[in-house]
């Protein structure tokens, strides 16, 4: 068993949450205002991507650059991991690939202090993706820990690139944002992805 295994059903089950929905979790963050650079990238590439219709393209031409962006504009304090091996803890499930780490921490070279699991739905179904989210979450959490920088609030989000829904783990509290962002709210977007790298305990 490894993260995409999980539905929210059987994480929420398996890691004994408690599971919340229903709450606008991010409506006080700012938005922010888009680069020339990223609205350029994307004015380019998400046509393509959406003609070429499949994860990967989605992956590569609109959600890592988003999360470039957001690691820019830390001005590289953070971290960005794609396709990273995570085995945390194997007999649990807690391993895999994840398609997305950001880190609090501007070391490239190897992961420390992961706080944001970005995952990407599988054939353009957001509730699909969130029990793998929600695992890698976990995973971090646990990661943290035993790291010595925890307990910490974990944040997530699903995407098919064009759609975004963010979540937060916090102990065992899940929180399940009722709100869903589209490209034309990209200043939201990188609002929330710059709140939860920034966000302090």
């Amino acid at each position: 068993m490894s993260y995409v295994d999980f539905t929210l059903e059987s994480a929420y089950t398996a890691f004994g949450l408690e599971l919340t929905e229903g709450d606008n979790l991010f409506a006080d963050v700012q938005e922010v205002s888009v680069s020339p650079l990223l609205k350029e990238t994307l004015d380019e590439y998400v046509p393509l991507a959406t003609a070429i219709h499949t994860e990967k393209a989605r992956s590569e031409f609109i959600v890592a650059p988003i999360l470039a962006e957001v690691r820019k504009r830390s001005n590289h304090q953070i971290s960005l991991f794609s396709g990273i091996a995570f085995d945390v803890d194997k007999d649990r499930g807690l391993s895999g690939y994840c398609d997305f780490l950001l880190s609090r921490s501007p070391v490239q070279l190897f992961l420390q202090v992961p706080v944001m699991a970005v995952v990407e739905a599988k054939n353009d179904n957001i509730k699909g993706g969130l029990g793998q989210c929600v695992a890698e979450m976990v995973a971090a959490r646990i990661f943290n820990e035993r790291s010595g920088y925890g307990p910490s609030t974990v944040f997530g989000a699903v995407t098919t690139g064009s759609v975004w829904k963010f979540l937060t783990l916090d102990g065992p509290a899940v929180r399940v944002d009722q709100a869903e962002y589209y490209l034309d709210r990209l200043g939201k977007i990188l609002g929330i992805l710059m709140h939860c790298v920034e966000a302090t305990d």
